[in-house]
């Protein structure tokens, strides 16, 4: 009976019912970001789904002899909590110019194509391709295994200290045209 007035007590009751809202609102933070994640998301914009979604469906990212199939999330979302959360705050941007309408043709699209992959690659020379890093790194690369070519640029690669996105631009995407840039 002491257990029961002492649970009915209005504090405990605040208290209790704070606990339940946190979780549930942790639950629903967790849940969010898991989906803001997911490739299904990013496409669910038709300018992507007709642009970039079916350039990447071309590539060895999305279909390949291993199996592994990369998520928009993967290349464009770091995995660190601060910095993914940096990004999705940036990610704001995108938001709006949906509702803007700027790219909501290819045409359109096509005329930013340039500014918005120097906006990634300039992304990823800052934080050294970590994303690309999540699953090519250096010390698992065995350049034995790879063409005479590769392992003679990866190796120069590696002594300049450069970084994924100095050689492999376009990897997932179609290069914009020159002048575009």
């Amino acid at each position: 009976m002491k257990i029961l007035s002492f649970l009915l007590k209005p504090f405990v009751l605040i208290g209790m019912g704070g606990v339940v809202a946190g979780l549930i609102l942790a639950l629903g933070f967790s849940k969010g970001l898991a989906y803001t994640n997911s490739t299904e998301f990013c496409i669910s914009c038709h300018e992507m789904q007709s642009t970039v979604y079916q350039e990447y469906k071309e590539t060895e990212h999305f279909q390949n002899h291993s199996g592994v199939q990369t998520q928009c999330a993967d290349c464009h979302v770091p995995k660190e909590f601060m910095p993914k959360m940096v990004r999705k705050v940036m990610a704001v941007n995108d938001l709006y110019h949906h509702l803007l309408g700027t790219l909501d043709t290819q045409e359109k699209f096509e005329a930013k194509r340039g500014l918005l992959a120097q906006r990634v690659w300039n992304y990823m020379e800052e934080t050294d391709s970590r994303e690309c890093r999540s699953c090519h790194s250096w010390s698992a690369m065995d350049l034995e295994e790879q063409g005479r070519s590769a392992k003679r640029k990866h190796l120069r690669a590696q002594k300049k200290g450069e970084t994924c996105i100095d050689c492999h631009k376009g990897v997932a995407h179609e290069l914009p045209v020159d002048d575009e840039i």
